[in-house]
């Protein structure tokens, strides 16, 4: 059986990833879990014949020599997949994540609508971030999609390999492929800089270099938006201030607060419905508050504190999106409480909320707790 109608099959039960691998069964990720999509292991040469098949034409040849080896490769007109070939004890293995061949939108994803504003700025450094599979680079091709349906901009891209494929809209988007169409993140963003962008997504900064030049253009007039590996929006402040060369944190913290636009971390849950996840997203912004509790060194419960209380400007904690979301019978008490930061605060508030709409709502002179 060749790979494409193995590969159709999976797309259409719903997959996120595959994992082909000998001495094992074809696996798939639907929902958030590993399920069996066969009953035959694949064998050593199973799995080679299949990574022969999606490998691009001029690297066939070296199959043996490759240990690890990224690219994006397109099964029409069922998806586009971000493939991972690798080779474990001994023998080939292939990882693919689908991509599906349309963008989705900020509002198919049941992402915050602040997000939108995010978006719509000028200028300034935006992080998306959390875990591998958390749905990054979903979110950055959605956030992208609103500027590009929305204003008349010249949108950059530097990534490893493309995902998303985006059609030139109201704004026009320049895609480049690491390895393909530029030497690295760091060369393509330095020329990218000459580029005459308006905005520039960076697919991920890996080095302090990068994160670097990536502020000089936030510095300069430009919207940046890339991805950073931290599992919350405080954690992610904490790493990145860490990345820059030097020892003046005095300093490092005064760019930062002055550059930095907004920070989003996301994870990704089931539903109630058991029909796929739902993003869990944590929004940070870099209101004039927050930049004075950057500048000042202050705590992280004082930058959680002003997260809380910061709903007028999209900002939330993942438990208070975590509470909307039950409130709103898209995801399960005990799921939700489960992934709470404070599983005992989420469970007080919760009690506290559903107290007050039995009575009549919060006594006189309280404000809403999100």
């Amino acid at each position: 059986m060749g790979a494409e109608p193995l590969l159709r099959a999976a797309v259409e039960s719903g997959a996120q990833s595959l994992l082909i691998k000998a001495g094992d069964v074809f696996r798939a990720r639907v929902h958030g879990r590993m399920v069996r999509l066969s009953e035959t292991p694949f064998t050593p040469e199973d799995t080679r014949r299949i990574a022969l098949q999606i490998l691009p034409e001029e690297h066939r040849e070296r199959i043996d020599q490759i240990t690890d080896y990224d690219f994006a490769w397109e099964l029409s007109p069922s998806a586009r997949f971000r493939v991972n070939i690798l080779r474990q004890q001994g023998s080939i293995m292939v990882v693919m994540r689908v991509i599906p061949w349309e963008v989705p939108t900020i509002d198919d994803l049941g992402l915050p609508q602040a997000l939108k504003d995010i978006a719509d700025l000028d200028n300034g450094l935006v992080l998306v971030t959390g875990a591998t599979g958390s749905g990054k680079s979903t979110t950055q091709a959605a956030m992208l999609g609103w500027i590009n349906r929305n204003r008349r901009k010249h949108i950059v891209t530097l990534e490893d390999p493309i995902e998303y494929r985006h059609r030139n809209e109201l704004s026009t988007v320049t895609q480049r492929e690491v390895g393909a169409d530029t030497a690295s993140f760091r060369v393509g963003l330095r020329h990218a800089l000459r580029q005459d962008p308006d905005a520039i997504l960076i697919g991920e900064m890996r080095d302090a270099e990068t994160i670097v030049i990536a502020m000089e253009a936030a510095e300069t007039g430009q919207l940046v938006i890339s991805t950073f590996h931290a599992p919350t929006a405080i954690a992610t402040l904490g790493h990145f201030m860490a990345m820059f060369p030097g020892d003046n944190e005095e300093l490092v913290r005064q760019r930062v607060s002055e550059s930095l636009r907004a920070i989003v971390s996301q994870r990704l849950l089931l539903r109630k419905d058991g029909q796929g996840r739902v993003p869990v997203v944590e929004v940070l912004r870099l209101t004039g508050a927050v930049q004075e509790a950057i500048l000042r060194a202050e705590s992280q419960s004082e930058i959680r504190r002003l997260m809380q209380q910061g709903d007028q400007y999209g900002m939330q904690t993942f438990d208070q999106h975590l509470m909307k979301l039950v409130r709103a019978d898209i995801m399960d008490y005990d799921v939700a409480k489960a992934a709470a930061t404070s599983p005992s605060d989420f469970e007080l508030v919760m009690q506290t909320l559903s107290s007050e709409e039995e009575g009549g709502g919060p006594a006189p002179g309280e404000g809403p707790l999100f």
